[in-house]
């Protein structure tokens, strides 16, 4: 009987309409999920904070231990070098540049909506940020990165004249 009963109630379900013109599109910019693009960022600037804190000993705490003098020697050599002197400019510019931009990507998400079904040519652009702390860590601390070499850069190339 309760197996008759309940059939009964499922054949007199009445199943809700969807209306698929009312969804809007969205398209997601994240080429990267946000932990993944973190994890990549965190490799991404590893190298460029390795070298500041070997300048930052070699020049102010005059402490010369085999590691840090290695680095320092190995980014000099790397300026003097012919065929691979970029090398240097792209490991502390570039890559925390793709930093920013991978995590930027990660925490940006853009929906585009059509309000007005009778108007078709009207939509609406939403830009999304998440707030995930660690992404945006990672974005101030790779801007932060470039500008203290642009910085150091600009420094070095600036003459007094006389």
């Amino acid at each position: 009987m309760k197996d008759d009963e309940f059939l009964k109630k499922m054949e007199n379900l009445k199943v809700p309409e969807i209306n698929p013109t009312g969804h809007p599109e969205q398209v997601k910019m994240a080429i990267l999920n946000a932990s993944r693009s973190a994890a990549l960022g965190v490799w991404l600037i590893v190298v460029p904070c390795y070298f500041l804190l070997c300048v930052f000993m070699y020049y102010f705490s005059h402490i010369h231990l085999g590691w840090f003098v290695a680095m320092f020697k190995l980014m000099q050599g790397l300026e003097k070098t012919q065929f691979i002197s970029f090398l240097g400019p792209v490991i502390l510019v570039v890559l925390p540049i793709v930093c920013v931009v991978i995590n930027f990507l990660a925490i940006v998400h853009v929906s585009v909506d059509r309000p007005d079904p009778e108007r078709p040519n009207v939509r609406e652009k939403k830009v999304t940020l998440m707030i995930k702390p660690i992404n945006i860590l990672l974005i101030l601390l790779s801007l932060a990165i470039v500008f203290v070499f642009l910085a150091y850069v600009m420094a070095e190339n600036i003459t007094v004249g006389r």
